[in-house]
């Protein structure tokens, strides 16, 4: 349910609360919603690149961490899973690659507490969308990372948005991995999560344990963004958080719909 501007009551309260733990201060937590809720709310929507309505749906409330069942009272829905299910997720792929690569997937997931349902098939879309063989890759060249008759993926040395400082920062750290990961500013932040030196050695991203590794941790710094996006079903969102836009939207949507599905 949607709480607006006049809502009254406990979850009007619980909503003030959560504000006020992520530091946006609603006034009173009163239980009433007034100007001062509706400005936090808005304020945070801003910070998390949410639509600025002043309106707690869904996704702010997962954002919040609101509504969102607690990680240990999730089922652990691994087990559907199967080699032949996720067969069926990526009709094109080798299924030799897939009894290989989801083991390590899977343990990854399961070990950040994202072995549920939703968040299995969020990292199966992923892998689908990005590297559909389901085996850890290099980016490959194109006209969007490499110049006409210039160095491979020089178009990425100067991009600040990926923590890159100029040649050769785009070779070096070109996508890799099950979810493509790009950029210095990327690898310096997962490889300090996962305790890997991926700035000093970028190749160990595509290790399939490491790989698998770096995907759930991507994941799970984006968690209750995701989780409110698919709250709502909105795939295209998801898949927004992952990838900055909609490239693979249509294999990360189809492989989803099929593992729901198949594991409903």
């Amino acid at each position: 349910m949607n709480l607006k501007k006049g809502a009254r009551g406990d979850r009007v309260k619980a909503l003030q609360d959560a504000l006020r733990n992520k530091g946006f201060d609603p006034g009173l937590s009163d239980g009433i919603f007034g100007n001062g809720t509706e400005s936090a709310v808005i304020a945070f929507q801003k910070s998390e690149g949410l639509l600025a309505d002043g309106i707690a749906g869904p996704q702010t409330l997962g954002a919040l961490a609101m509504d969102v069942i607690d990680d240990d009272k999730r089922p652990d829905a691994t087990a559907k899973f199967t080699v032949t299910v996720v067969s069926d997720m990526f009709p094109s792929t080798p299924i030799g690659n897939i009894k290989k690569h989801l083991p390590f997937v899977l343990s990854a997931l399961k070990k950040l507490a994202l072995g549920d349902q939703e968040m299995i098939l969020m990292a199966l879309g992923t892998i689908r969308a990005e590297t559909e063989g389901f085996i850890p890759i290099d980016e490959f060249k194109s006209r969007f990372n490499t110049p006409p008759g210039g160095p491979p993926y020089s178009l990425y040395d100067n991009r600040t948005d990926l923590g890159n400082r100029g040649p050769t920062d785009g070779a070096d750290f070109k996508g890799r991995g099950f979810i493509q990961l790009t950029g210095r500013a990327n690898y310096t932040t997962i490889g300090s999560q996962i305790g890997k030196d991926l700035v000093g050695n970028p190749n160990l991203a595509n290790d399939p344990e490491i790989a698998a590794t770096i995907l759930a941790t991507f994941l799970k710094n984006k968690e209750r963004l995701i989780r409110g996006d698919l709250m709502i079903n909105d795939l295209r969102m998801a898949r927004r958080r992952v990838n900055g836009g909609s490239h693979g939207l249509d294999r990360f949507t189809d492989a989803f719909n099929i593992g729901q599905r198949l594991t409903s």
